[in-house]
């Protein structure tokens, strides 16, 4: 049939555009017979939060709400817990005990009471745990006599009874407290258990920088010699009592005398060697892990009374002691590790089993195992002998719930699936009796199989070009074939790669001048086929891992690091994400492998957590594509699969049939004589450079996938809507509400497939198979992942502040009669010209910075309106020094906007059509 149906779709974040038309190709003709766009209702902020790449879905808040409320829940039920277990074990004071219901709601306040107070008649409420109140009363007396007064005739004090808490804390370590007291610190310490941090989750730490949380105390306000023009205000240096000075001088002095000030810390060590400080306000929600370092430092440094109980409750019962003033909680201490409140009811629990009997009842375990788990017979029977330490400390109190398993949302292979099993074991089946099948998961990024796979994909679609010949003319002449000449120059290259992170043009140019392949003075002439200024991925595992390995003391790196090594240290870092866990693997490993444990712990220990980002292919896939990829000494051809090699031979056969020496015309019809369904044109003429070599080897993706599964991008199993219905069926039935995790493309999605049910219908009449083709055209946004779609948003937000920048600093230059030329503030030229210039200043070796600060310039190249002074001081940055690419001699600012200097392109546009800044000069 020559007519034929085309639905056309333009779909957009907010919109989707559509056109139906008949087209005959035969006769070249066509007709529109609708047109017309379906606007999807989005709210503005969500739009422009989706071009900004942050994936906020409408219910985000009411999901954060959640996750508090689960926090809370999470808690009282660990209390629950500690009431039930502590109800048996009799440690309940009585009017707790009567306020909490032990039948029906098993361990829930019917009315919550605090535990340490009883209440009186009338309003008043009495404090339970005067002994301990008065004895810790005799510190504070000796340290704190002020503390103390007459009142009505007796002896009065201004501590609070709360604090006893940590008195009780300090004194369970080494000396017996009441069981009604033991049953107070353990429900204290349910509250508060501290921060359980997973690997990477640590603060990224820049080169040179630092920042810390600081609590300074003001020494002295020294008279400034900077002013503030046009004004008679007097403007002070603020000294710190550690010899820190304030990073800018200050009016208000009332404010800082001898006060004490919390900063978030900045350190900057610059190339001098000076170490440079910028002071922020403490955002607690923000710089909480600073907050954090500076908690745990403190602890660290603290040294007890006695010298050797030193946790988290003896460090605030001695500051209480030194400054009774002082906040404890969000001042004293703020967030800190799970590891110091874990050692130190540890330290507690092993101390008051010695004093408590009933801790050390066996029958007293059993009863309370049986009331928290009357249904679980397997966890009961794995705790039954390990006692009540292990029950508080470990199963109640610092329980920590694994992580859910986010194995589900890793998309599906396309090539490899497997049958599903029923919990019984067996396969399951749909209504017509066939086996349910599932795709396998994709492979992780950073296993080595794919850092290899990929490597070798690279090295095949790589191409290198000679610019010009011997007479200076422009040819551009593929050369890969006269550099790799043979399989040992290709094997040469991949062992070259293979221990990189990431390659560069130059770097690999410059392996083919240390190959004496070309000479050092020819290299500029060549350049591959990829971006010239942009790094490529290579082995970034296997990189990382030998640079470690080296720092392990007499470790033969080579002989050790086998393919079976690097897998299993691979696995150590991908699958264990608790801290302590981690460090025990390596140590594990270290063991196995006979390594020196502490220089392979010090230097693997920070490694951070892979990403989460996976391959197309499943591990099962790629371990199939493999040896028709490798070549050289790596070509192992018993590897390759029977079935794949018979395909390859097929396909040879045609190819050899093939005559080159036909003309191109004639060469064509040839190809489509050999072709069919089954062997395509294109696969034919991919196999073709082949007919000389071994076919078997040094294949790309598109080739091997054809080899092993006779396709390559064509979807394995095609679902068909053959009726409008069909679509209803689908969004019904079979379409998951939230299954896409992008609301934004969920509703565009399904928008789109009613917009096609839409038009089937009116236009169609729900005639079956009515479309004979719908292209699809995706809008800008929608094609970009998020993480581009930020970068373009950062992009576009940098380029704004830069061209109001410019625009001011013309305005400054136009008033300026030593600048020559006619500027003018708007001519998108002129700002082009500025841009390069200032981002040579920016790059160029040669230029000193001893006039300016290089930190207050990059401010202001931020910047969307400099103000008169920073104009000054960014002119005179850049006349600091821009020197001619061709001349090598200094182009003046105040001579840029005469004809003497034009912008020209490094590269023709008319060959690179690359009209980027990069490409000017």
């Amino acid at each position: 049939m020559s007519e034929k149906k085309i639905l056309g779709l333009d779909l957009g974040t907010n919109s989707i555009g559509w056109a139906l038309v008949t087209s005959n190709f035969e006769k070249k003709e066509g007709d529109i017979n609708a047109i017309g766009s379906r606007i999807i209702p989005m709210d503005q902020k969500q739009l422009s939060e989706f071009d900004s790449g942050n994936t906020i879905s409408q219910t985000a808040q009411r999901t954060e709400h959640r996750g508090v409320r689960r926090l809370y829940q999470r808690d009282n039920l660990r209390r629950e817990r500690l009431h039930r277990v502590l109800n048996i074990l009799n440690f309940l004071p009585e009017h707790y005990k009567n306020e909490i219901d032990f039948e029906n709601k098993l361990g829930q306040f019917k009315k919550e009471v605090k535990l340490n107070y009883r209440k009186e008649e009338g309003a008043n409420y009495k404090f339970l745990f005067m002994d301990s109140y008065n004895e810790m009363l005799k510190d504070f007396r000796l340290k704190q006599p002020n503390l103390f007064f007459k009142k009505e005739n007796e002896e009065d004090s201004k501590i609070s009874y709360d604090w006893t808490l940590y008195y009780l804390r300090k004194k369970a370590l080494t000396q017996k407290i009441t069981k009604e007291e033991l049953s107070w610190v353990l429900l204290n310490f349910n509250q508060k258990r501290g921060y359980y941090q997973l690997r990477g989750e640590e603060e990224e730490k820049k080169e040179g920088e630092s920042k810390t949380f600081e609590v300074l105390k003001v020494k002295e306000l020294v008279l400034s010699e900077q002013t503030i023009k046009g004004k008679d205000i007097k403007l002070y240096d603020v000294i710190f009592e550690n010899g820190w000075k304030y990073s800018k001088p200050i009016a208000k002095t009332e404010d800082w005398i001898g006060k004490i000030r919390e900063f978030i810390v900045t350190t900057k060590t610059l190339k001098s060697g000076e170490e440079k400080r910028t002071y922020k306000a403490v955002d607690s929600t923000k710089d909480w892990l600073a907050i954090k370092s500076k908690t745990e430092k403190d602890l660290k440094n603290y040294v007890a009374d006695d010298k050797k109980n030193k946790t988290v409750g003896t460090y605030i019962y001695d500051k209480l002691l030194q400054n009774p003033n002082q906040k404890v909680r969000g001042g004293l201490i703020k967030t800190i590790e799970r590891e110091y409140y874990r050692d130190e009811l540890s330290a507690i629990l092993k101390a008051q089993l010695n004093f408590h009997t009933e801790l050390e009842n066996t029958e007293l375990y059993t009863e309370c195992i049986d009331e928290l788990y009357k249904r679980n017979e397997t966890h009961k029977s794995n705790i039954k002998s390990k006692g009540f330490y292990y029950l508080f400390l470990e199963d109640i109190i610092f329980y920590q719930r694994p992580l859910k398993s986010k194995k589900s949302l890793i998309s599906g292979c396309q090539f490899e699936k497997h049958p599903l099993k029923n919990k019984e074991g067996n396969y399951l089946k749909n209504d017509d009796g066939d086996l349910i099948f599932k795709p396998l998961k994709a492979i992780p990024k950073s296993h080595p199989l794919f850092q290899e796979f990929r490597l070798w994909q690279f090295i095949k679609n790589l191409k290198f070009f000679k610019k010009e010949n011997n007479k200076g003319e422009l040819i551009d002449e593929n050369i890969t074939d006269k550099w790799l000449t043979s399989e040992n120059d290709w094997t040469d290259l991949f062992d070259f790669l293979n221990v990189k992170k990431d390659v560069t043009q130059d770097q690999i140019i410059n392996f083919f001048v240390v190959n004496k392949t070309i000479s050092k003075a020819e290299k500029s002439n060549y350049r591959w086929n990829y971006v010239e200024d942009k790094k490529y991925p290579c082995n970034e595992v296997k990189s990382q891992f030998l640079t470690r390995l080296k720092k392990v003391i007499g470790l033969n790196v080579e002989a050790f690091f086998t393919s079976e090594i690097e897998l299993k240290l691979w696995h150590i870092i991908y699958s264990v994400t608790d801290k302590k866990e981690f460090e025990k693997a390596l140590k594990n490993f270290a063991l196995r492998n006979n390594l020196d444990n502490e220089s392979f712990e010090s230097s693997f220990s920070n490694y951070p957590p892979f990403k989460s980002d996976y391959g197309a292919f499943s591990e099962k896939v790629i371990k199939k594509m493999l040896p028709l990829m490798r070549r050289g000494k790596y070509f192992v051809e018993s590897a390759i699969l029977p079935s794949a090699k018979t395909r390859i031979e097929q396909i040879m056969a045609r190819v050899n049939d093939v005559n080159l020496s036909l003309e191109k015309d004639k060469l064509k019809e040839e190809l489509l004589r050999l072709a069919d369904d089954d062997i395509p044109v294109r696969l034919i003429k991919s196999f073709i450079p082949f007919k000389d070599k071994n076919p078997f080897t040094g294949l790309n993706t598109y080739q091997v996938s054809y080899a092993i599964y006779n396709r390559h991008s064509e979807p394995g199993v095609v679902d068909k809507w053959r009726t409008p219905s069909d679509i209803d069926n689908f969004l019904t039935n079979t379409f998951k509400q939230h299954s896409l995790r992008n609301p934004i493309v969920e509703k565009i999605v399904t928008e789109t497939l009613r917009t096609v049910r839409d038009i089937w219908r009116v236009y169609g009449k729900g005639e079956e198979n009515f479309f004979d083709a719908i292209h699809v055209e995706l809008g800008r946004e929608m094609k970009n992942s998020a993480d581009k779609r930020k970068k373009i948003t950062s992009q576009n937000f940098e380029n704004q502040n830069r061209n109001e920048r410019l625009k001011s600093l013309l305005k400054e230059l136009k008033e300026d009669n030593l600048v020559e030329g006619d500027i003018r503030p708007y001519s998108p030229s002129q700002q082009e010209l500025l841009k390069i210039y200032e981002e040579g200043v920016s790059q160029n070796p040669e230029v000193s910075y001893a006039r300016v600060n290089e930190d207050d310039i990059t401010k202001i190249r931020k910047s969307n309106a400099p103000t008169k002074t920073e104009i000054v001081k960014y002119r005179l940055w850049l006349e600091q020094g821009y020197i001619s690419p061709y001349t090598g001699k200094l182009i003046s600012l105040s001579q840029l906007f005469t004809t003497k200097y034009e912008i020209e392109h490094v590269i023709p546009q008319s060959r690179y059509f690359d009209n980027s800044l990069s490409n000017k000069v």
